[in-house]
């Protein structure tokens, strides 16, 4: 796919089309990696999207157990004092 670079202010930029954007998800941002005389552009997704709801589930269904002990429980805290 070819497509032209545009004057945006005083900047260049790339128009990418609807149908991209939908495809690959793209939203507001991209990550942009330089590698082998490439540029990839890569959609940036909220990385906790959802997460509230999710602990919310597992709190209700008592699956937000800790799954390893508290490494400080027996550690004496009254020397950093």
């Amino acid at each position: 796919m070819e497509t032209a670079i545009i004057q945006i202010g005083n900047s260049k930029g790339l128009r990418l089309s609807k149908t991209i954007l939908e495809k690959y998800n793209i939203k507001d941002k991209v990550e942009i990696i330089l590698e082998m005389g490439q540029i990839i552009l890569k959609p940036i997704e909220a990385p906790r999207k959802n997460w509230e709801t999710a602990f919310e589930k597992m709190s209700k269904e008592g699956d937000d157990k800790m799954l390893m002990n508290d490494v400080f429980n027996d550690e004496n805290f009254e020397e950093w004092n």
